[in-house]
């Protein structure tokens, strides 16, 4: 009897998958899939953008629709500040001494960083455009 209903479900689900109609995919993927290509280079070299680092490394999670931005704007909404603040660009409580030491440690969900997968001299370009308390 289990096997015919998860059949019939199986079923069911298939043919409302089928009746989709044919066209274009609904539209352009969200910002944290398009992020901009790593600069080529050494990468241990002082003076990197910190916009384009940033978004490069931390992009996956941080830039518009990527779950770290999710989780902050609730956050966020929850200590009654605007959803605007959920992406770490737009903050301006952040110093790059804490945004070092966020990405090296890690905080809740956000696995922290070895200097593989970002660099010193990058984390202090991406520390210098997110720290704007100083």
């Amino acid at each position: 009897m289990k096997r015919f209903i998860l059949a019939g479900a199986l079923l069911t689900c298939a043919a409302s998958v089928a009746a989709l109609p044919p066209g274009p995919p609904p539209g352009p993927p969200p910002p944290y899939q398009m992020r901009p290509v790593a600069p080529a280079g050494d990468r241990t070299k002082p003076g990197g953008d910190g916009k384009t680092l940033f978004e490069v490394h931390c992009g996956y999670c941080h830039l518009a629709g990527g779950m770290g931005t999710n989780l902050l704007t609730k956050q966020r909404l929850m200590m009654g500040e605007t959803p605007d603040k959920g992406l770490l660009a737009n903050r301006t409580d952040l110093t790059t001494d804490y945004v070092k030491s966020v990405v090296r440690m890690g905080k809740g969900a956000m696995p922290g960083q070895t200097k593989v997968d970002v660099t010193d001299a990058e984390l202090d370009a991406v520390a210098k455009y997110l720290g704007k308390a100083g």
